[in-house]
């Protein structure tokens, strides 16, 4: 709590904090007076005391110590602290949008660095932080499809449950397209923005599911809903490590993609096709995207201060009001 309450102070007047100079230079005050006032004289009958310390004399220095504590804090208050609240007012009209992600196991291909699939969370994440005010989902598939997270304005929700993805997360293995969009256009069907997209990340090599990838297409023409397909991967070949009966050996598989199904779903629905050959062609692409599904969204961001002076000080006061009763009592110096 306190931590929290640090994180979000910020000071009016920061320049007030030269003032702590006089902290030590009031420490070198005090030392100099009392090594000044100091009994030189040693009484040879008390001698054998020497080392006998009372809690007095072990809390001496206690008063001067209240009092440079309050002093700080006096500074801390002329400096102006105060608490800032930041609220933000959106204004305009998003876009829906939902990213279709392919977490089959041909996404965990190494061709992306460390594979598809993690390459394709990194990038979507940076895209999705530079949407503000859209409404934006996840849908899931393999052999099924699955909503990860419902069409949101929750920026921070929609960017939890990227980093959350894992391959195999529905365990059946496959990559039914048609599925995946199905589920992304009943998503995006009942909403009320003009603009409704979907991005579709996949390898492209389709096995067949519920829903066929062309009817898919005809329900988003249905809803008027662009789809943007990504094709990730390419035709290289990599080393992939397989169990034999002689053990683990290391062979060569050529990694497969389908161009032609993804360019297809694009140029019915209005949307574009992009190959992504590495994560720098990625980022490019969710770019272009960002440039041509634009949002006519104003941010528009309030701050509010609450003034913290009024604790400091009366901390201060309740430290300087102590100094002043122990030096008067406990502390009392007898002529």
């Amino acid at each position: 709590m306190i931590t929290e309450w640090i994180t979000h102070i910020e000071f009016q007047w920061p320049w007030v904090f030269i003032l702590l100079a006089l902290i030590p230079f009031l420490v070198w005050e005090y030392l100099r007076k009392r090594n000044i006032h100091e009994a030189s004289l040693m009484i040879t009958t008390t001698h054998f005391l020497h080392g006998v310390k009372s809690i007095k004399t072990t809390m001496l220095h206690f008063p001067f110590f209240l009092r440079c504590v309050s002093i700080l804090f006096i500074i801390i208050a002329l400096a102006g602290p105060r608490q800032k609240f930041t609220q933000e007012k959106t204004s305009g009209e998003g876009i829906d949008m939902v990213l279709c992600f392919d977490i089959s196991g041909s996404m965990t291909a190494t061709d992306f660095q460390p594979n598809r699939l993690e390459a394709a969370k990194e990038v979507a994440t940076d895209f999705v932080s530079h949407r503000p005010g859209d409404l934006i989902g996840i849908v899931l598939f393999s052999s099924v499809s699955f909503t990860l997270c419902p069409i949101t304005s929750d920026q921070q929700a929609v960017l939890d449950q990227i980093r959350n993805i894992q391959s195999g997360y529905l365990q059946e293995e496959g990559t039914a397209i048609g599925s995946g969009l199905a589920t992304s256009v009943d998503r995006l069907r009942s909403g009320k923005s003009k603009s409704k997209v979907i991005i579709l990340l996949t390898d492209g090599v389709d096995i067949g599911g519920a829903i066929p990838p062309d009817i898919a297409v005809q329900m988003a023409n249905l809803y008027h809903i662009k789809i943007y397909t990504i094709g990730i991967g390419s035709d290289k070949e990599i080393n992939e490590v397989v169990q034999s009966p002689l053990g683990n050996i290391t062979e060569k598989r050529k990694l497969e993609f389908n161009e032609g199904l993804l360019e297809n779903i694009a140029t019915k629905t209005g949307g574009a096709y992009f190959h992504a050959s590495d994560k720098q062609a990625l980022t490019r692409i969710y770019s272009s995207i960002n440039e041509l599904e634009k949002s006519k969204v104003e941010v528009t961001t309030y701050n509010h201060y609450s003034n913290k002076s009024l604790p400091i000080i009366l901390i201060a006061i309740a430290l300087l009001l102590l100094e002043v009763i122990l030096r008067n009592t406990v502390f009392r110096k007898f002529p």
